[in-house]
């Protein structure tokens, strides 16, 4: 990609900042479960000023756009799955507050969140369906000046140090899904208990677990948007979710194609270097075609939302990036683990971890079945709007004959 001043600068302060300020003995700890969430990781990307990159100044953002924040997101990729959706959490959460956000909630939480004063995380999975979003049963009941919170989250990454939870819940008994959600913001504390029950394949030290609200007292201040009205919030989180999410993954991608094209210059066999051999060779152009397809989708997808494209539209673009990109980093990885042969399923080298890491990015912020769905259904709505190009099913020596054109 051809890259702006600014986009250049950006992409060199992260690059410092993953050199620099993030020991490798800390990425060693998180993948052996010896740290469970880095939250000094965190706080040293705040110092930078690295943190919520799009939201205005007034709030410690930059102002930037989502063109920028996709070049910092593919260096933190760099660093694995874990790091990148933690840094990603103050972007997606953010956006909740930015676009809904009251400046009282804005100054309360978007603010200490970019500083990595608070920390958050987003509880949006639900045991009983991760995909069915709006088959919701967490519950919130209106009680005077505040809404009583019983249900359950699970796999909510962050969750082991989060000050704070973006939050949907059902708040009216009346209505399908899409009309009786609310999102919250929930803060850490009474009727607020995190559990960190899993053992991950991979993607771990991020503090991934499970959040139970039982009769948890939440302020009606707290409410993002309106009440019966979480789908708005919903629908506009699939944009930093997903974004965020291919961006991350070219990042993971780049690193292992770097690690398997260094080793095949290096490594010898039947006399010559193995990347001689078209068996190896061709992977590695093989993936350098596929990340740079994917940089270039997650890119323009970035320019589009920046440009303010339409609502469907720009779900259909980010639903695209994220499979593309995430199924590109999937198939990149393991050509970096095929051209590298036994080695490379040992951890003398990171591929077995960037492997195990890149895996979950196929099924979180939705399935990429379920970005098929999403990409299907914007298409066909489009369709169906009004056009003023070329008729090219008229391009055809019988396109007149009606009585041939049978649908039924």
């Amino acid at each position: 990609m051809v890259l702006t001043e600014l986009q250049q600068s950006l992409r060199d302060e992260v690059r410092a900042f993953a050199r620099d300020d993030v020991p490798r003995q800390l990425i060693l700890d998180m993948d052996a479960e010896r740290i469970h969430y880095p939250r000094s990781f965190l706080e040293a990307a705040a110092r930078r000023n690295l943190l919520g990159l799009r939201f205005p100044q007034e709030y410690k953002g930059r102002g930037l756009g989502w063109k920028e924040e996709v070049v910092a997101l593919e260096e933190m990729g760099v660093l694995g799955t874990s790091l990148a959706c933690l840094y990603s959490l103050v972007s997606i959460v953010g956006e909740a507050l930015n676009v809904f956000g009251t400046p009282q909630q804005k100054t309360r939480w978007l603010r200490p969140a970019i500083e990595a004063g608070l920390t958050v995380a987003e509880a949006l999975t639900e045991p009983r369906g991760g995909s069915d979003f709006f088959g919701t049963t967490t519950i919130a009941r209106r009680d005077g000046e505040a809404y009583v919170l019983n249900g359950q989250k699970r796999f909510v990454v962050g969750a082991e140090g989060a000050d704070y939870f973006l939050v949907y819940a059902r708040t009216r008994d009346d209505a399908p899904g899409h009309q009786s959600l609310t999102a919250f913001i929930v803060e850490r504390g009474p009727g607020v208990e995190v559990q960190h029950v899993y053992g991950l394949m991979g993607t771990r030290g991020g503090g991934a677990g499970r959040v139970y609200f039982r009769d948890a007292a939440v302020p009606t201040e707290n409410v993002l948007g309106e009440e019966n009205r979480g789908a708005d919030v919903f629908y506009q989180m699939m944009i930093p979710e997903r974004l965020t999410s291919a961006a991350g993954a070219l990042g993971t991608a780049r690193a292992a194609l770097e690690i398997a094209a260094r080793y095949s210059d290096r490594r010898r066999a039947f006399g010559q270097k193995i990347r001689a051999f078209e068996g190896v060779s061709f992977k590695v152009a093989d993936s350098i075609t596929l990340l740079d397809a994917a940089r270039a989708l997650v890119h323009a997808t970035a320019h589009a939302v920046d440009a303010g494209a339409e609502p469907g539209h720009a779900r259909r673009l980010v639903s695209e990036a994220k499979k593309f990109a995430t199924d590109a980093a999937w198939e990149i990885v393991n050509h970096a683990m095929q051209i590298m042969g036994g080695i490379g399923y040992t951890n003398v080298y990171p591929i077995e971890r960037l492997l195990r890491d890149s895996r979950l990015a196929l099924i979180w912020t939705g399935t990429n079945e379920i970005m098929n769905l999403v990409i299907q259904h914007e298409y066909y709505k489009e369709m169906g709007l009004p056009h003023c190009e070329r008729d090219v099913e008229a391009d055809a020596a019988h396109a007149d004959r009606a009585e041939e054109k049978v649908y039924e």
